[in-house]
C-alpha cells in the first residue's frame, strides 16, 4: 500500500448551498497544477458526477453508505484513490442528511467512516453573524467528525465577507479558507432537483474553466493542501477476468449519448471485470444495433429531452425490438425502461419508442419517485435469481399513462420505494428486464454477473444456430 494521496469530504449545509460549484472548482483547479485528482460522489447521483468527471479528466466514482457495505466502501475509495495525488469527495444534501433523524448514511457518517476531514460549504446569502451560529451547531453537534475549513457561498461584497469571516474563526476557530462571489449568471443553471448534466450543457467545458478561475482566486488553495489527510490507496484491481480458452468474450452494448447519459462507472467496471467486452451506441444517430451483440444495457437519462430524435430514428428502434424478439438479454433502467415502451406523450405529442413492451409513457411536472429503494426479486427473470435482496434508488418524472398488462405480471417486489405500479416493478419479455430503480454494482454484486451469465447463454444460443 502507498501513502501518497491526500483526501477531504465537500460537504454543504442544505442542497442548493453552493458544494458542487465548490468541488468541481476545486477539482479542476487541482488538477490544472499537474495533478492527478479522483473525484467520487457521496450519494446515488449521475449528474454532479458527471461534471466531477469532466473536472478531473477521469471517471468520478460513488460511495454510498446506504447502497454499499462498509467494506465495499473501502475497497472501491482505496482501489480508485492508487496513482492519485488528490481524492475529492463532494457530499449530498446536508451535511448531517440520511434516511432519519439519526443521520444514518449521511455525508458526515462518511467522512467519519473514511476518517476524513470536512471542508464545509455555507450558501451566505442575505445573512452575516448567523452563519457562525450554523456552522459552531455543525461542529458541535458530532465531535467524531473534523470540520476543517470553510467556503463562504454567495459573498456580496469585501464588507459581507469581513464580517462573517470575523464571525467564524472567532467564534468557532475554524478557519475560513475561501469564498465565491455572488454571480450575475449561474455557471450551473439548475433543472427539476438538480444542475443540468454537462451532456446537455453546450458550454461545459468553458463553465468548468470558470469554476478552476474562481478556486484559484478566492480559494486558499494552500490552505486546503494542508487540511486534507493523507490516505491509503491500493494498486487498481488485477486485469479483466479472460475468457476460458477457445471461448469468445462476451460482447455487450451500452445505450450512451445526450438521451442515456446515467451509468455509473463502476457498474461499467464490473462488467469489464467480468470479462464482457463493452461497445458504445449512439442511440440518435446509429442506424440499428451492431452485429454480434450479446447483450445490451440501456440506462438512465432523459429520453424525453430527445423524444424527437429516438422517434425519428425508426431504424434503430425497428433493430431493438428486433433483437428483443430475437432472445437478446436486455438490462433497462428508467430512462431505458421508457425507451423500450410503447410511446411517450410530451405536451400533447406522442413520440413512438422501440415497442418491447406494451406502455405509453407521459411526464410529469413533479417527481413521481425520489430516493432509495429496495427490491427483492420474488418472480423468475433473466438476471437476479429469485429471492435476491437489492438496494438501488429512484429519481423519475415520468408517469404509466398506458399499460396492456397488471401488477402481478411485475418480477419484483418494492419493499421501499414506488417502482414501476401496485408496489411493483421489473416488466420482463423473453430475456428482456426493464425497471425503473437503478442499481450500484459495488452495492449490488449479483447484478454484473447475471448480466454477464445471461449474455453467455445468448452467446451459445447464437454458436448453436450458426452451427446448424
Amino acid at each position: 500500500m502507498s501513502a501518497g494521496v491526500k483526501s477531504l469530504v465537500v460537504a454543504g449545509l442544505s442542497g442548493g448551498s453552493g458544494k458542487s460549484v465548490v468541488a468541481v472548482g476545486l477539482v479542476a483547479a487541482l488538477r490544472g497544477s499537474d495533478r492527478q485528482v479522483v473525484p467520487f460522489k457521496k450519494g446515488p447521483d449521475y449528474i454532479d458526477a458527471g461534471w466531477l468527471t469532466r473536472a478531473a479528466g477521469r471517471p468520478c466514482f460513488n460511495l454510498d453508505p446506504y447502497l454499499m457495505s462498509p467494506a465495499a466502501i473501502t475497497d472501491s475509495f482505496q482501489r480508485h484513490c492508487a496513482g492519485a495525488d488528490f481524492a475529492i469527495i463532494e457530499g449530498n444534501r446536508g451535511l448531517y442528511d440520511g434516511v432519519n433523524a439519526e443521520g444514518g448514511f449521511s455525508t458526515a457518517e462518511l467522512a467519519i467512516k473514511l476518517d476524513l476531514p470536512v471542508l464545509l460549504v455555507v450558501n451566505c446569502s442575505k445573512t452575516t453573524r448567523t452563519v457562525a451560529a450554523m456552522v459552531l451547531g455543525c461542529r458541535e453537534l458530532d465531535r467524531r467528525l473534523q470540520i476543517g475549513g470553510v467556503i463562504l457561498n454567495q459573498i456580496a461584497t469585501p464588507r459581507h465577507e469581513s464580517i462573517i469571516r470575523q464571525a467564524v474563526e472567532r467564534i468557532t476557530a475554524i478557519p475560513v479558507m475561501g469564498i465565491v462571489p455572488r454571480m450575475k449568471k449561474d455557471i450551473f443553471p439548475m433543472r427539476r432537483l438538480g444542475v443540468t448534466p454537462h451532456q446537455e450543457y453546450g458550454t461545459a467545458d468553458t463553465a468548468v474553466s470558470e469554476l478552476a478561475e474562481i478556486a484559484g482566486k478566492y480559494f486558499d488553495l494552500a490552505a486546503i493542501d494542508n487540511l486534507m489527510r493523507p490516505v491509503a490507496s491500493v494498486p487498481t484491481a488485477a486485469a479483466a477476468r479472460q475468457a476460458p480458452a477457445g471461448e469468445e468474450p462476451v460482447t455487450i452494448g451500452v445505450l450512451r449519448d445526450r438521451a442515456f447519459q446515467f451509468y455509473y462507472e463502476e457498474n461499467l467496471e464490473a462488467l469489464r471485470g467480468a470479462g464482457a467486452r463493452l461497445v458504445m451506441i449512439d442511440a440518435l444517430s446509429a442506424p440499428a444495433l451492431p452485429a454480434g451483440l450479446d447483450g445490451l444495457y440501456i440506462g438512465g437519462g432523459f429520453p424525453e429531452t430527445s423524444a424527437r430524435r429516438l422517434a425519428d430514428n425508426t431504424g434503430f428502434r425497428a433493430s431493438v425490438r428486433r433483437e428483443a424478439d430475437k432472445g437478446l438479454p436486455i438490462y433497462a433502467e428508467c430512462g431505458g425502461l421508457i425507451f423500450l415502451g410503447r410511446a411517450i406523450v410530451i405536451d400533447g405529442t406522442e413520440y413512438p419508442l422501440a415497442g418491447v413492451f406494451p406502455v405509453t409513457f407521459g411526464i410529469s411536472r413533479k417527481p413521481q419517485a425520489h430516493g432509495y429503494s429496495i427490491f427483492s426479486a420474488d418472480l423468475a427473470n433473466p438476471f437476479y435469481p429469485q429471492h435476491t435482496r437489492v438496494r438501488g434508488h429512484e429519481f423519475r418524472y415520468s408517469t404509466v399513462l398506458e399499460w396492456d398488462g397488471k401488477p402481478d405480471d411485475l418480477v419484483l417486489n418494492i419493499e421501499r420505494g414506488t417502482g414501476f405500479m401496485g408496489g411493483r416493478d421489473g416488466l420482463v419479455k423473453n430475456n428482456v428486464m426493464a425497471l425503473y430503480t437503478h442499481v450500484l454494482a459495488t452495492g449490488t454484486r449479483e447484478w454484473a454477473p447475471g448480466l454477464i451469465r445471461a449474455a453467455t447463454r445468448y452467446q451459445g444460443q447464437r454458436s448453436r444456430e450458426d452451427e446448424g
